[in-house]
């Protein structure tokens, strides 16, 4: 079992940039595939970005962030993050933090097994 938590959310203007960070408990993190979902009032829970378990060297981006979003993880610190660039409004919405237990990266939210509480991102216009 592994606890998520989320941090770095926060308001910022758009075409700004914010990075967040997930902390993962337990010593079996690098096991997990990773990702990154967010959800806006009214709208389905969306997959942003994932990363692949061991070196995470495969990624996955959702079309409408790729080449603005960056996914990484550091196993060593049992942490993942989320470098966000060139914001735009309608990305405000609360972003997640999942894990799962399976090897290969799913765009579904019912494909991950654990959750973070999640922390509010706000794009100014």
């Amino acid at each position: 079992q592994v606890q998520l938590v989320e941090s770095g959310g926060g308001l910022v203007q758009a075409g700004g940039s914010l990075r967040l960070s997930c902390a993962a408990s337990g010593r079996t993190f690098f096991s997990y595939t990773m990702g990154w979902f967010r959800q806006a009032p009214g709208k389905e829970r969306e997959i942003v970005a994932a990363i692949g378990r061991w070196s995470g060297t495969s990624t996955y981006y959702a079309d409408s962030v790729k080449g603005r979003f960056t996914i990484s993880r550091d196993n060593t610190k049992n942490t993942m993050t989320l470098q966000m660039n060139s914001l735009k409004p309608e990305e405000t919405a609360v972003y997640y933090c999942a894990a799962r237990s399976g090897a290969t990266i799913t765009t579904t939210a019912n494909g991950y097994d654990y959750w973070g509480q999640g922390t509010q991102v706000t794009v100014s216009s």
